[in-house]
């Protein structure tokens, strides 16, 4: 699976980004997938995931503002956030897993190149 994140940006504290993943080369539909984001000095953190189904799991400090969806028939996921915070800064990866969805970045098999949020105060 070939995945290619889209979408970042320099946005203001309290606004929105959208960012998309497209995903190629198997099955899109049988894959949990899953977003991350790593700030600079710090470990690589999850951020929702969203199995076949369509259940979803948020890491807790993005509840209420971030969401996450997919597209089966566009091959792509997304991920709505809103309310952004200078703390949201970060490169946001997305990730794909045959297996259920996961928070542990560990668990993945496949990985988007990254798309850089900036969020300025």
């Amino acid at each position: 699976v070939q995945l290619q994140a889209s979408g970042g940006g320099l946005v203001q504290a309290g606004g929105s980004l959208r960012l998309s993943c497209a995903a190629s080369g198997r099955t899109f539909s049988g894959y949990a997938m899953g977003w991350f984001r790593q700030a600079p000095g710090k470990e690589r953190e999850f951020v929702a995931a969203i199995n076949w189904s369509s259940s979803t799991y948020y890491a807790d400090s993005m509840k209420g503002r971030f969401t996450i969806s997919r597209d089966n028939a566009k091959n792509t996921v997304y991920l709505q956030m809103n309310s952004l915070k200078p703390e949201d800064t970060a490169v946001y990866y997305c990730a794909a897993v045959s297996g259920p969805a996961s928070r542990m970045s560990g668990r993945y098999d496949y990985w988007g190149q990254g798309t850089q949020v900036t969020v300025s105060s």
